[in-house]
């Protein structure tokens, strides 16, 4: 997985609440392959309408953006990790939400996705931000927990492991193995305090 330190990009405002997981790539597209990418079927039911929100995907003012704005319980619904497939294979490194669905952040975070916690009201003032919307640069730092439009700097929220996960690039594996010298040291230190508990061949 690729370390996520900075991201700086356009970010595509979404002025939605609630957009579950069957809405960011509905179920028929599902039967691809993943090595089709399902990045052209990200919230494909809602891009057919040149008027909704989510037709901003389409415009070219925004091509390229590696960042999503949305309202609150982003990623809700089902569990299935290929609503996190769509945002990772369209190109987006972050999303910035007030809520997540749990099992959608945990995912995210699995496939080098950022789902960073900001505040509602600073959810809608990202929205209305005109530098935003016009295809202004968004800066994100993780490991400040800070972003910057312009000279309007927002702080966002992670989980700590997560956090650690997603600089380093690492999955859950790489995490455990990141604390063998931790382990080592106890198993060693166990054996000699208390000897009776190891196994004898």
């Amino acid at each position: 997985m690729t370390p996520l330190t900075i991201v700086e990009s356009r970010a595509i405002p979404l002025a939605l609440a609630n957009v579950d997981t069957d809405q960011l790539i509905p179920a028929r597209f599902m039967k691809r392959p993943r090595t089709e990418g399902y990045g052209p079927f990200l919230l494909h039911d809602l891009r057919v309408d040149p008027q909704s929100e989510a037709s901003r995907l389409d415009d070219p003012a925004f091509a390229g953006a590696q960042i999503l704005v949305a309202r609150r319980n982003f990623g809700s619904g089902s569990s299935r990790e290929a609503a996190v497939y769509a945002l990772a294979d369209y190109g987006f490194r972050c999303i910035l939400a007030p809520s997540f669905g749990d099992i959608f952040a945990s995912n995210a975070v699995k496939n080098g996705v950022l789902p960073a916690i900001i505040s509602e009201a600073d959810v809608e003032t990202l929205l209305n931000d005109s530098m935003l919307r016009s295809g202004g640069l968004v800066h994100i730092d993780l490991a400040q927990q800070i972003l910057r439009v312009g000279n309007h700097v927002v702080e966002f929220e992670i989980e700590p492991v997560w956090k650690t996960q997603l600089l380093n690039g690492w999955d859950d594996i790489d995490m455990t193995r990141s604390y063998s010298t931790a382990v080592a040291d106890f198993v060693a230190h166990d054996a000699q305090a208390r000897p009776w508990a190891t196994p004898s061949l």
